[in-house]
């Protein structure tokens, strides 16, 4: 064989195709939230940078009428649009996590520092978000 086959020589095989009929009002179904930590790594990282503002705020307590709401409001909706869209979570349990990460932003006081929120960035696997591969 010192010349490859032509195409021509080579017989035609015949192939069976199915046409199935178009999928008519069928929703598709949800997603299923994914394998690993239940709290996004951008929720966290979120959480981190709303709850280091408390730095400043811990010296004058009468900003504080103002600053427990925005930081519930500035971790609460991007957590929860976060958990909802990208973590493909439920809408409960987006409210959830965004309502738990939202009320410890809220605490007037940084809590990132101290073993529960050590805990809770472990929780979350964030350390996958800054490049770290995850424990085997």
């Amino acid at each position: 064989m010192d010349k490859p086959p032509r195409i021509s020589d080579v017989p035609a095989k015949e192939v069976r195709l199915e046409v199935l009929p178009p999928l008519l009002a069928q929703p598709a179904p949800p997603a299923a939230p994914s394998d690993g930590p239940p709290i996004h790594g951008l929720s966290a990282l979120i959480l981190v940078a709303v709850d280091s503002l408390w730095a400043v705020f811990d010296w004058v307590p009468p900003v504080w009428v103002v600053a427990i709401p925005g930081c519930f409001a500035a971790v609460f909706v991007p957590t929860y649009l976060i958990q909802r869209h990208l973590k493909n979570d439920s809408k409960a349990r987006a409210l959830t996590y965004a309502t738990i990460l939202a009320v410890l932003a809220a605490i007037p006081t940084p809590i990132t520092g101290t073993p529960v929120g050590l805990g809770l960035l472990a929780w979350t696997g964030i350390g996958r978000l800054l490049g770290r591969s995850p424990p085997k």
